[in-house]
């Protein structure tokens, strides 16, 4: 876990020959509304609904007739997982109303009027573009504990609690200030550069494990009039899933705990710097697909799997929406990010992997007990293989596929796990200031830079202003690794 040698600006090999050139000018982006003031508000009122009796079937305690309300967002996993498993609730409490189940892609602008009217559902998916802000939920008390769950019985070994069956990290994601578990992260993420196998073949190349080969296999690619990259240009703050974990390869985790931390100057670590430079590299040199500035991740992800590009940033449930356009023959794949060169702190291999697809109950959810519940029926391995076979990810219950045929997709990220071992790396800014991540950190700053409308130093420069109000601003709870 980190380094072994000082950090120091000498012998940053590569990075010194990474060319700058002036920005070609900045426009405007559009930003999208999160949920601020909704979370402030006190109205609507606590009635909730009479507990039920604990016992050993049912040891939440959940109400056996009153009726239980989920919120799912409708994105790369879909909603099937959560439908089968509200089935399963359903069936352990046939006097309790059918679940009410809803999908959407709009969560924020679904679910803000009822968070103002203090009638939120009991359960919730607060995923995808128009994610609530977690930091202002939690900082606001709007979301409940769930440290009831985590101490539960599993539903499948009535011997071992919920906590101990969850993967690394699960419970830890779910925390922003001591002990309280305020968010439980169903899927299990991988983050990195993902690729065709099959295209990479046809370019009888290897995945590029440094920086070197990666701007010579994008060099090659292009003669073939293949782009080296793409990514969602309308939606920027993708590019951090590979961003990222490069920054902590090159600079060592400690760069990216000074990042969460709105510490000062932590964006001007010679490893963002080195970081930014690389990926402003692939712009200058017309190694991104034309038109990427103006795609949606599902735009480009179409345009990765026609085989126009070769990598793009992304999350493992990548394979499940990309799914419709996927050929058979693509064998996807997912890679860490290239090593810079001999001086970066972290090895071949760091990757960013986490908790994904974050579930939350409300603190006014009027069946508290039953969302819990649900969970737990979640977190069973019947549940989790569920999840596994029909999105191709695994869940945050520590098991799950065991008998499964992995995709290509899946082995991959197995196998980087493995390989990575400790070096794993958790960036938390996208849970702690969805605001700064995805407006201004996203849109306003890598999107810019990687359109060739800013230089990786204006960019460092305005996204550094950025995490100075952030920090300075008092109107929002502010966290720290612990």
């Amino acid at each position: 876990m980190g380094s072994t040698s000082a950090h120091t600006n000498e012998g940053l090999g590569r990075r010194d020959v990474i060319k700058r050139s002036a920005a070609l000018g900045l426009i405007a982006v559009p930003t999208m509304s999160f949920l601020s003031a909704c979370a402030s508000s006190d109205s609507g009122t606590d009635e909730k609904v009479e507990k039920g009796t604990k016992s050993a079937k049912n040891p939440l305690g959940v109400n056996e007739t009153a009726p239980l309300e989920v919120v799912i967002f409708n994105g790369g996993f879909g909603e099937q997982y959560a439908i089968d498993a509200e089935k399963k609730y359903n069936e352990a409490f046939p006097k309790a109303p059918k679940v009410k189940h809803t999908a959407t892609e709009k969560i924020q602008s679904t679910l803000q009027p009822r968070f103002n009217g203090g009638t939120p559902p009991d359960l919730i998916d607060n995923s995808g573009a128009e994610q609530m802000d977690m930091g202002v939920l939690v900082g606001k008390k709007q979301l409940l504990d769930l440290t009831p769950l985590l101490d539960a019985p599993s539903y499948d070994d009535p011997a071992k609690k919920v906590r101990d069956t969850l993967r690394p990290g699960i419970v830890e994601m779910g925390q922003f200030d001591g002990d309280p578990v305020w968010i439980m992260y169903y899927a299990y993420t991988v983050y990195g550069v993902w690729y065709s196998q099959t295209a990479l073949e046809k370019l009888d190349a290897a995945y590029p494990e440094t920086w070197d080969d990666m701007l010579a296999l994008c060099a090659k690619a292009k003669r073939k009039g293949i782009a080296g990259w793409t990514y969602p240009g309308k939606y920027p703050y993708y590019i951090p899933f590979s961003l990222y974990p490069f920054i902590g390869k090159i600079g060592g985790r400690e760069v990216l705990d000074k990042i969460d931390n709105l510490e000062p100057n932590a964006w001007k670590d010679p490893a963002v710097k080195a970081a930014f430079e690389a990926y402003y590299e692939l712009q200058q040199k017309g190694y991104i697909l034309k038109g990427t500035p103006g795609l949606t991740h599902i735009q480009s992800q179409t345009e990765w799997t026609k085989g126009n590009a070769l990598f793009i940033p992304n999350g493992s449930w990548v394979e499940n929406e990309a799914a419709p356009t996927t050929p058979e023959d693509f064998k996807m794949m997912v890679g860490a990010p290239s090593s810079l060169d001999s001086s970066d702190k972290l090895p071949y291999g760091t990757i960013w992997a986490s908790g994904g697809e974050p579930f939350v109950v409300p603190a006014k959810a009027k069946n508290p007990e039953g969302a819990m519940e649900q969970l737990r029926i979640m977190l069973s391995e019947e549940s989790s293989k569920n999840f596994t076979q029909s999105v191709k990810s695994l869940s945050a219950f520590n098991g799950g596929t065991d008998g499964l045929a992995l995709s290509t997709a899946m082995q991959s990220g197995v196998d980087v796990l493995e390989r990575a071992g400790e070096n794993v790396v958790n960036p938390r800014l996208q849970d702690w200031y969805v605001k700064l991540q995805k407006e201004q950190i996203g849109n306003a700053g890598l999107g810019e830079m990687m359109a060739g409308r800013a230089t990786p130093a204006e960019t460092i420069k305005k996204i550094q202003a950025f995490a100075d109000a952030a920090a300075k601003d008092q109107s929002i709870k502010h966290y720290k690794h612990q």
